[in-house]
């Protein structure tokens, strides 16, 4: 569980779970999403008739702590407001990330799909996307469907509003994707190893994928000799 502690009024200190500092968001965000119509917005100008890239967030692309990580400096460090005392979240960055999203931003439309709170995650995906070169769309916690049984937040790619033949999910929770496996690419869960190498090994993988006019039969293809590995 990941912590963090905050000042208090008194001098003292108070410990959050970031379960709890999530839920301190939400009270201030509002109730979750509820629509009827896609999540998506029509493709931007040059991304017309490219397949949709949707990608998770914190495990994938980076890892993040409200605590500084050992014996590491932060690659990034995101502001929070949480009961008018303002927190810094520390951030890890994957290694290849940069150069996988602006590489498959030549072949796709990319998503960023998270589970986390838009007050966390989109001042971080724009310090990833500074130029604004490669994210077309980001979907945040509220945009998931809850799966009160299991507690988890699912990622429903048929609300996205594109034909799911043309869309490719990469998330480490499997339970993310549960209503979608034939759509996605697993990936292992990243937390700080520099000598990682998964997103530099599925940038060819995914540059044939924007060529086929299914994606599904090969990546159920992909899952199923990992499977057996």
């Amino acid at each position: 569980m990941i912590t963090q502690v905050v000042p208090n009024k008194r001098g003292g200190s108070v410990k959050h779970s970031f379960r709890d500092v999530q839920a301190k968001v939400n009270a201030l965000q509002g109730a979750p999403l509820e629509t009827g119509g896609p999540l998506l917005g029509p493709q931007k100008p040059g991304k017309k008739g490219m397949k949709t890239l949707v990608l998770d967030l914190d495990e994938t692309l980076v890892h993040s702590s409200f605590k500084p990580h050992p014996g590491r400096q932060s690659d990034l460090q995101v502001p929070l407001l949480i009961d008018k005392v303002e927190c810094k979240v520390h951030v890890l960055v994957r290694p290849g990330t940069l150069q996988f999203v602006e590489t498959l931003a030549k072949n796709f439309e990319v998503v960023i799909f998270t589970a986390s709170l838009a007050k966390y995650a989109e001042p971080l995906v724009a310090m990833l996307d500074k130029n604004r070169s490669w994210c077309s769309q980001i979907l945040f916690r509220d945009h998931c469907t809850y799966n009160e049984q299991e507690e988890t937040f699912v990622k429903d790619l048929s609300r996205l509003g594109r034909d799911l033949k043309d869309v490719i999910i990469i998330d480490n929770s499997p339970s993310s994707y549960c209503q979608h496996k034939e759509n996605a690419l697993a990936c292992r869960s990243w937390f700080n190893d520099v000598r990682d190498r998964e997103l530099y090994e599925f940038i060819p993988i995914l540059k044939k994928l924007a060529k086929v006019e299914d994606v599904r039969p090969y990546l159920s293809k992909i899952g199923s000799e990992a499977t057996h590995k």
